[in-house]
């Protein structure tokens, strides 16, 4: 318990510490990715408490244990948030080869990526009635960019555990072309189930792995879903339990399925003055030791992210350009001394956030 106390507050203070040296947008150095990589460490093999949103076919597969249903994302409280885990990792060895926690975050990633373990990861989706459903599309789509930050990055290690990813990254991506077509109408909400998340990332994992008729199914969907949207809701935005904003998560969807000309003329009717005024204020998180209250920091950094990618997207002088990348600066200079909060409700999942938010062009 100690040791986990004097993680949080060095952490805290090195955020602290590297906000008070600029006032542009904050940056991630490399003593910032040891810290933050300390989160998923301690998480990834930590079974308990665990949230297995199991549907049981029987009684025996009632009583199974987190790691014998998901033998090798079975910790981070929930499969996604283990997924993300595992991902940001992934992210944090690429960028920083040389970070003093490197041997444990090999020998963790290691262990997960054994082929039999993903061979069993691979098997839950077929093995049970309902388990072609589960975690999409929210886990889909981490898992997709867990595949994708292997794929591109050259080193042996990165090579072989993306070999032993690939029957389940293939799963994945087959449950999601048979689902696409049959999802007449896309989920709006803030959180897990929202469309728009998933397809961004299956839509970039999809152009990385030039599967072009992936590709062009999602362009597909997400024009049926979202071109004709006008005047959205945003000033309702957010519900009490949000870690994604529904209206930017759109947003940041159509800037990578529309030509950047079309894109702008398709923004400028999306949102109302009111939309925008509401989105650019900081959500509010009253108690972090809240499981689900503790969601709106990550609803500050997932803004963060979709704001910077939109504003890169739009040209110079645009109204929101520069409105979108001031508020995601402060958005993320707010939010991030909280990424560790000291209560795992928080602590299992934000620095995924955090490193997406800060790595994310």
């Amino acid at each position: 318990m100690q040791r986990i106390l004097n993680l949080i507050i060095c952490t805290f203070l090195l955020v602290q510490s590297l906000f008070a040296q600029s006032n542009s947008s904050p940056l991630l150095t490399a003593e910032m990715a040891s810290k933050l990589a300390a989160m998923p460490l301690h998480c990834i093999p930590n079974e308990w408490p665990n949230k297995t949103s199991h549907v049981s076919d029987t009684s025996s597969d009632h009583v199974l244990l987190p790691h014998e249903l998901h033998p090798a994302f079975y910790g981070c409280l929930d499969w996604h948030s283990s997924v993300h885990g595992h991902w940001m990792l992934v992210k944090l060895l690429k960028t920083y080869p040389d970070l003093p926690n490197r041997a444990k975050i090999i020998e963790v990633l290691n262990n997960s990526f054994q082929p039999e373990k993903i061979k069993g990861e691979t098997e839950y989706f077929s093995k049970y009635k309902t388990s072609a459903f589960y975690e999409r599309t929210y886990g889909w789509a981490w898992l997709l960019k867990l595949d994708m930050e292997l794929y591109t990055w050259n080193d042996p290690l990165g090579k072989q555990w993306y070999a032993s990813l690939q029957p389940l990254t293939q799963k994945i991506k087959n449950l999601w072309t048979t689902f696409l077509p049959k999802q007449t109408y896309p989920n709006r909400t803030g959180v897990h189930p929202n469309t728009a998340f998933g397809l961004v990332f299956a839509l970039d994992w999809a152009n990385t792995m030039h599967q072009t008729e992936f590709t062009e199914l999602i362009k597909k969907r997400s024009k049926e879903y979202y071109f004709n949207n006008k005047n959205t809701p945003a000033y309702l935005e957010p519900d009490g339990t949000d870690f994604l904003s529904p209206s930017l998560e759109i947003a940041d969807l159509m800037r990578r399925v529309l030509p950047k000309a079309e894109f702008v003329k398709w923004i400028n009717t999306f949102y109302s003055k009111e939309g925008i005024s509401n989105i650019t204020k900081q959500p509010v998180v009253s108690d972090r030791t809240d499981y689900q209250i503790v969601h709106l920091d990550g609803l500050s950094l997932s803004r963060a992210w979709c704001m910077k990618g939109i504003a890169s997207s739009l040209p110079a002088g645009h109204p929101y350009k520069k409105l979108f990348t001031s508020t995601a600066q402060n958005f993320l200079k707010t939010t991030l001394p909280h990424v560790t909060s000291g209560n795992y409700g928080g602590d299992h999942w934000l620095a995924s956030f955090a490193l997406y938010a800060l790595t994310e062009e």
